[in-house]
């Protein structure tokens, strides 16, 4: 099957998106989100006809599922999408040469902007609202599992983009088979920046594979160090959340770390989490101290392979150290430097944990689920990016933008 098609009308579209104001913008955006709660039930049907085909214990259910309450978040982010400040056409410098020459650098689309992810139908509504208020076309690669759900939602979008006649493939989704992957990251002179969302086996192919230029949005493996003065009720309210909130997501936690002068404090800390039938893989100091205190169903002797693993379930391991510099070790070897925190009241060991820990979002006494971009004021997002080159953490509309330099001058020559 050749995908060529879909490619070069998606160029024809972004020459025609430049056409399309800021006001309409957000008035496509809000009929968008208001279409979505009205189409609810159709949207939770195709929804559905995707979950009958998954295993209910597949990590990727629920990140599958749309429920009307989730669709109601949707809506509202796309509201604040909508009502965010326009991102194009910012004077971001300006001067005039000593020879006459005006230089400007102004902010522009990044262009064709390629988004290859598994069964997440949520990001096709999310990649588009970003997209679209950037000026940005979207061609869209979504998951088999999520293919009557992405139909459902780009066939909802190209009727509301229809009300304004606006060209719909400023939104493409390409078909679900393997071959359209291919062909995305083989798209030279078409896709301008390839944005892969899922596991890190996808993402570990994209970035291999790909001939066009990747932002990867890493998978999370997120630690909490549990230090010598941290606040117990305080902190095993964090812990909780972190882990158990939504298990799929990628800011969700994956290991405590614990200072070995609190592990009288982690049957305290597990109460809640057994509550939530949390799965914890503790090393050979915390089992110790767990062993009798914890479901014996729920404990187990951790394994090498658990520390440096995104479990995307209700699991959990735990590290034991003596020191803070130990921490710090263990987060440097097994981060994907996407989000960590520290549960502390030592300012000094506060400040330090901020100032040495390379992640995208580092924490001080609060959850990691908080990385998102509508918890940051980003409106959505499109990825949360774990690398340092254009964009790191979550990416909203100024990461999805680049610029460009206009020059105006009046006859100037350059001589040799």
């Amino acid at each position: 099957m050749s995908f060529q098609k879909y490619f070069e009308d998606a160029l024809i579209a972004g020459r025609d998106i430049v056409d399309v104001s800021a006001d309409t913008i957000v008035a496509v955006l809000n009929d968008l989100a208001k279409a979505a709660v009205e189409q609810t039930e159709h949207l939770l049907k195709e929804n559905q006809k995707d979950l009958d085909r998954m295993n209910t214990s597949d990590p990727k259910y629920d990140r599958l599922k749309l429920t009307a309450a989730r669709i109601q978040d949707i809506a509202k982010d796309m509201v604040n999408v909508a009502g965010l400040p326009h991102p194009l056409g910012h004077v971001l410098s300006e001067q005039t040469m000593p020879n006459g020459l005006n230089i400007r650098k102004i902010s522009v689309p990044l262009g064709i902007v390629g988004v290859i992810y598994e069964a997440r139908p949520n990001v096709t509504f999310d990649v588009f609202a970003l997209c679209f208020k950037t000026g940005n076309v979207c061609v869209l690669k979504g998951g088999s599992d999520a293919e009557y759900s992405n139909k459902a939602i780009i066939a909802l979008i190209h009727n509301v983009l229809a009300k304004y006649d606006i060209n719909p493939n400023v939104a493409i989704l390409l078909p679900p088979e393997r071959e359209a992957t291919e062909a995305l990251l083989n798209a030279i002179g078409y896709i301008d920046v390839l944005i892969p969302r899922g596991s890190q086996q996808l993402i570990d192919r994209v970035r291999q594979q790909s001939k066009v230029p990747v932002i990867e949005t890493g998978a999370g493996i997120v630690h909490t160090y549990f230090d010598e003065t941290a606040d117990l009720q305080k902190g095993s309210e964090i812990i909780c959340n972190a882990k158990t909130r939504r298990v799929s997501v990628c800011n969700a936690l994956d290991c405590l770390i614990i200072h070995d002068s609190r592990l009288q404090d982690l049957p305290q800390i597990g109460k809640l989490l057994a509550e939530k039938e949390v799965e914890i893989y503790a090393d050979e100091d915390s089992y110790a101290v767990l062993r009798g205190d914890y479901p014996s169903n729920l404990l187990f002797k951790a394994k090498p392979e658990h520390f440096g693993t995104e479990f995307l379930s209700l699991k959990m391991a735990i590290k034991t150290v003596d020191s803070f510099s130990a921490a710090l070790n263990h987060i440097a070897s097994h981060s994907s430097k996407h989000s960590e925190a520290i549960l502390t009241e030592d300012a000094v060991n506060a400040a330090a944990f901020l100032n040495k820990v390379d992640a995208a979002a580092v924490y001080v006494n609060a959850s990691t689920a908080f990385t998102d971009g509508a918890q940051f004021g980003l409106g959505a997002e499109i990825g949360i990016s774990t690398q340092k080159l254009h964009a790191r953490g979550p990416m909203g509309l100024q990461e999805l933008t680049s610029y460009k330099w206009l020059v105006k001058g009046d006859g100037q020559v350059r001589n040799p």
